[in-house]
């Protein structure tokens, strides 16, 4: 093997690493991550849009599968469900964490300790139930081949908009999720480079740029109101971004496809 060889069976070996970890971190599904090559979350995190990506379409395929049976409405619930398994709820706990951070009274240092609370409050559900009521609303009137489009591009958008976020929000404390959690600049483009074409395909160029778009003010707006709040980014930050921006997409794309 000559020395080019070695070192495209190393890149090769990175990349699947990368992969890997990125679809257990943002999954449910039991992938084998391997000793080495060591891959750091944060170089995965390019990886990040396509799982989002493939998370969509493992819902949009229920809702496709289940529409003929039970109609758009019921089965758009258990694609829903089925999204919310197959991430293990990831996301969906730290909007509920950080909706009630941000309904406590007190200081910076008040909020930080009640998103460490692992009891969901009543902020907490009200953002859930909310999340929840938004993506039924956008999803369920769509025919099944909008809706599938909609579900991927949500999910390869909102989890563009994790390292989005996390790339312009400071940790906002010394250890946990946030502050591990450092996005390098290639991952970055890489990210981009998956998160944008998926959009302007499945969504339509018009539709896409749209949801690109507003992807970007949500993940501006979310980077600032981190840094007022409590300081900057934690896990729960990043995970409520991707909630937001899910079901915002979802809606705006609601709108271009009906």
């Amino acid at each position: 093997m000559t020395a080019a060889d070695t070192v495209r069976a190393g890149a090769l070996r990175r990349t699947g690493a990368g992969l890997a970890l990125a679809v257990t971190f943002l999954t449910i599904v039991p992938v084998r991550v391997p000793a080495r090559p060591r891959v750091e979350l944060g170089s995965a995190a390019g990886w990040f849009p396509l799982v989002g990506a493939l998370v969509g379409a493992v819902a949009g395929g229920v809702r496709v599968g289940m529409e003929p049976l039970i109609g758009g409405t019921a089965a758009t619930v258990l694609a829903l469900a089925a999204l919310v398994v197959v991430t293990g709820a990831l996301h969906q706990d730290g909007l509920a964490d950080v909706a009630d951070g941000l309904g406590v009274r007190g200081d910076r240092e008040r909020r930080l300790a009640v998103m460490r609370d692992p009891v969901t409050g009543t902020f907490g559900t009200l953002a859930l139930v909310g999340w929840a009521l938004l993506m039924l609303a956008a999803v369920a009137p769509l025919g099944n081949e909008d809706a599938l489009a909609a579900l991927i591009a949500a999910g390869a958008l909102s989890r563009w908009a994790a390292l989005v976020h996390a790339s312009f929000a400071p940790p906002a404390r010394p250890g946990g999720l946030g502050a591990g959690f450092v996005v390098t600049q290639t991952a970055l483009v890489v990210a981009t480079a998956f998160a944008v074409p998926i959009a302007l395909l499945v969504a339509g160029p018009g539709p896409g740029a749209a949801a690109v778009g507003a992807t970007l003010v949500l993940v501006g707006l979310s980077a600032v109101a981190a840094r007022r709040a409590i300081g900057g980014r934690t896990g729960d930050t990043i995970g409520a971004t991707v909630c937001v921006v899910e079901a915002a997409v979802a809606t705006l794309l609601l709108g271009f496809f009906r």
